[in-house]
């Protein structure tokens, strides 16, 4: 009877906007395919100052991925899965692209990720 009245006012707390739900403190993560010689998705759209976190796998070989204007980048392993943290802090709109050459098609592995305000 008490776990479940705490439970309840902790729910209670929440929707009133007086404690932060669990869920709140965790940044969205965002799923991403690579394979030759696509991304899917290819198109993110973010909102400012909303931190997520992006989760790679790779469908067939080592793939890279840049984001163009910053220092953000990492190696998409086969079989593995690799995050990347992305805290947009400016709206506007950036590149994304494919950084370890995976074979004819490459130059076209690339996407745009979409910063709103």
């Amino acid at each position: 009877m008490r776990r479940t009245l705490a439970l309840g006012i902790s729910s209670l707390l929440v929707a009133l906007g007086c404690l932060a739900s669990p869920a709140a403190d965790q940044p969205k993560v965002i799923k991403i395919s690579a394979k030759k010689f696509e991304f899917t998705p290819s198109e993110i759209t973010l909102k400012k100052g909303v931190p997520v976190v992006f989760e790679f796998t790779s469908e067939d070989r080592k793939h890279g991925f840049a984001i163009t204007g910053t220092d953000l980048r990492t190696d998409i392993e086969p079989g593995k899965v690799t995050e990347l943290k992305f805290d947009p802090q400016k709206a506007g709109n950036y590149d994304f692209y494919c950084d370890i050459f995976c074979g004819s098609g490459h130059e076209g592995m690339a996407g745009k990720i979409t910063v709103t305000d």
